[in-house]
């Protein structure tokens, strides 16, 4: 009878798994104490990390209670679709994860106190990562509580993959819009079914938040996959990010209009104006990311200060809408700490929060308020013009297993952009 159960609910739940519905896996933005969050792993840019299969993994982050807490790290695989893979940890990782952080220091010679934490893998417990995919990192305090995760992937060099950034072929959207044409070299690899087994992923600017994901090949041309979409690649094509740098806090900057001491330092920006509808004008950037930076520091890491960054945009107030300041220092995420306020005197749009001293790109975005919308055009403009980053993932589950691998890499600008 025990064995009949068993194979019962056995079929049961045969039947019921095609129903039954896994959420995709969402980044967890920081409390307000935790600032700076970067990999430093193949860049000094604070950027998405994509990782050759092998290639050290490097975590930081700054906690600002000075409390010296300890701080745990998970990792986990996910599918394409960041739907939890089935893999078991053992199958992706060799060692052991769920451990402290034993690496950190404490400021030097700052107004504001705070402790750096460094997580490299491999290390003594996470020997190395051992699957190509999609991974999150989950950073726990001492008493279990989520703090805050990162999306990353590692990748095998298996394909070659070609991208070029053309004008939209819509000439309503012509003036507005980029398209990416891909083409994937198979190296004569026998592919099963790439129409069902191979699926892409095209990332702008480092913001997994407006990528563009699971476009099919249209044609086959020797060994290689051709993608030329009409509007399915299509991503507006922005501005430049606007920027400042405050390295040295005692004085002002790029950007920085004048600087005050209060507790911390104080960094006033240069009040900023809607551009949409203005001609294009070029503004060399970093594509939304940042670099911590500091005059006269030998290490930047514990010896750069925090400072007060007070934004302000000169924008009538929108009804119905709001405004956030939007870039890779907290991974594009519309949060609270970044949400500005009318200042009806003034006339303006204002919001300021703590950022450690460094070169910074950022830019005005709208979010409806009924339907969540993001527009990040509203106020920046969409301009064909721009000098946008794009990269593409290569993801392939041949007929038969169990997880996502990812199999190619590459990158293009709209430098080179062609009708």
């Amino acid at each position: 009878k025990l064995e009949m159960k068993k194979t019962f609910y056995g079929i049961l739940l045969l039947l019921l798994l095609p129903h039954i519905s896994v959420s995709q896996a969402t980044e967890v933005s920081p409390p307000d104490f935790i600032k700076t969050i970067k990999f430093k792993s193949n860049t000094t840019q604070g950027q998405l990390p994509i990782l050759k299969l092998g290639e050290p993994l490097v975590l930081e982050f700054d906690a600002l209670n000075a409390n010296e807490e300890d701080f745990y790290y998970v990792i986990e695989h996910f599918n394409f679709d960041w739907t939890p893979s089935v893999l078991v940890k053992a199958e992706y990782l060799r060692g052991l994860d769920n451990q402290r952080i034993l690496e950190y220091y404490n400021s030097f010679n700052t107004y504001q106190v705070y402790s750096h934490y460094k997580l490299q893998i491999p290390n003594i417990q996470t020997r190395a990562l051992l699957k190509s995919g999609n991974y999150m990192i989950s950073i726990y305090d001492e008493y279990d509580e989520l703090m805050f995760s990162r999306k990353f992937m590692i990748y095998e060099d298996l394909v070659n993959v070609g991208a070029r950034v053309k004008r939209s072929r819509d000439v309503t959207l012509i003036e507005e819009i980029q398209s990416v044409d891909l083409t994937i070299a198979t190296n004569s690899i026998n592919f099963n079914n790439p129409l069902e087994t191979i699926k892409t992923l095209i990332i702008q600017n480092n913001n997994l938040n407006t990528s563009i994901s699971d476009l099919k090949p249209q044609y086959t041309l020797g060994n290689e996959l051709i993608y030329r979409y009409d509007t399915e690649s299509a991503f507006w094509g922005g501005n430049e990010f606007l920027w400042f740098e405050n390295k040295d806090v005692r004085t002002s900057n790029v950007g920085v209009q004048f600087i005050d001491l209060k507790d911390i330092y104080q960094s006033y920006l240069f009040p900023n104006e809607p551009r949409t509808g203005r001609p294009y004008t070029y503004n060399p950037d970093l594509n939304g990311n940042f670099q911590v930076t500091a005059a006269d520091r030998f290490n930047t890491d514990i010896e750069a200060d925090y400072t007060m960054v007070h934004f302000s945009l000169a924008q009538n107030e929108l009804t119905g809408k709001d405004v956030y300041v939007y870039g890779n220092f907290n991974a594009f995420a519309i949060e609270p700490l970044t949400k500005m306020y009318y200042n009806r005197e003034a006339g303006k749009y204002e919001v300021s929060f703590r950022l450690k001293q460094g070169f910074y790109n950022y830019k005005y975005v709208v979010v409806d308020q009924e339907t969540d919308e993001l527009d990040e055009g509203a106020i920046s403009g969409d301009y064909w013009q721009t000098e946008n980053n794009y990269k593409v993932l290569v993801y392939y589950r041949d007929l038969g297993a169990r997880f996502d691998r990812l199999i190619g890499y590459g990158e293009t600008t709209s430098v080179d952009i062609s009708n």
